[in-house]
């Protein structure tokens, strides 16, 4: 993998991403409620980020589309890429460059081709491929695995760069319906994809000690993942990455 992509984890699903000379953050999360606690760090706020040439957001969720944090980011006109649920809820936040992809559907960010591809939760989501020179990452929000992901190889070639969900995250008053991946799941996807690294996300995520035992169970330890990897897809490098790390490929 050569040196011009780099990923920095800024917490739970928003990393910053670098690839092609342009600078993409995905599925920004810079505050906290009641129920909605990152479990760990948060490496810059919206004041601190570099310039962003693009914002990917998979779903309306409030730690995947924290709108009301991410207006402090100076620039309104960045170019927000989002899935139609998210497009006027953009626009009412003021931000003035607003694309809505569906499934399979693409657009150039400069050198960079973002292709929207098919995801699972629950609300509508998307998840994100995104192509700069030689090199593809895939953005996985926190979806849960469906058939339609096994496609991402034929369509778009060999995958450098997997971000994925582990914590396998279920809803206790729907009888535990499971809403993310665990890491069974993306461990299976890894072998799937084949990417040559993988990153864990999504994992550390809280709903306070109350909310933990009333409302969500989840996963909060990457390590399970990563033995699942290990085991499913041996050939791809598993990295564990704390918010504020700066990965180079």
């Amino acid at each position: 993998m050569s040196s011009h992509v780099a990923v920095t984890r800024i917490t739970h699903s928003c990393h910053l991403i670098e690839i092609a000379g342009q600078h993409i953050l995905t599925d920004p999360w810079f505050s906290t409620t009641a129920i909605y606690y990152p479990g760990e760090a948060l490496a810059m706020s919206p004041v601190d980020l570099p310039h962003l040439d693009a914002v990917l957001i998979s779903h309306e969720h409030y730690d995947h589309c924290d709108l009301d944090a991410f207006i402090a980011y100076a620039d309104h006109d960045v170019h927000l890429v989002v899935p139609h649920s998210v497009g006027q809820m953009a626009l009412d936040h003021g931000f003035r460059n607003v694309t809505v992809l569906e499934p399979w559907e693409s657009v150039e960010l400069g050198d960079v081709k973002v292709t929207a591809a098919p995801g699972k939760h629950g609300v509508y989501e998307v998840t994100f491929i995104i192509q700069g020179g030689s090199e593809t990452i895939y953005f996985a929000g926190d979806t849960m695995v469906i058939p339609e992901l096994a496609e991402l190889p034929e369509r778009f070639g060999a995958i450098d760069l997997a971000l994925l969900p582990t914590n396998g995250l279920c809803i206790r008053p729907l009888d535990d319906m499971q809403v993310v991946m665990n890491a069974q799941d993306a461990a299976e996807l890894t072998a799937t994809l084949k990417p040559r690294l993988v990153m864990p996300h999504h994992f550390a995520f809280t709903s306070g000690w109350l909310g933990d035992r009333l409302l969500t169970k989840k996963d909060k330890d990457p390590r399970n993942f990563e033995v699942s990897a290990k085991l499913l897809a041996p050939a791809t490098a598993v990295r564990i990455v704390e918010p504020g790390t700066r990965v180079t490929l």
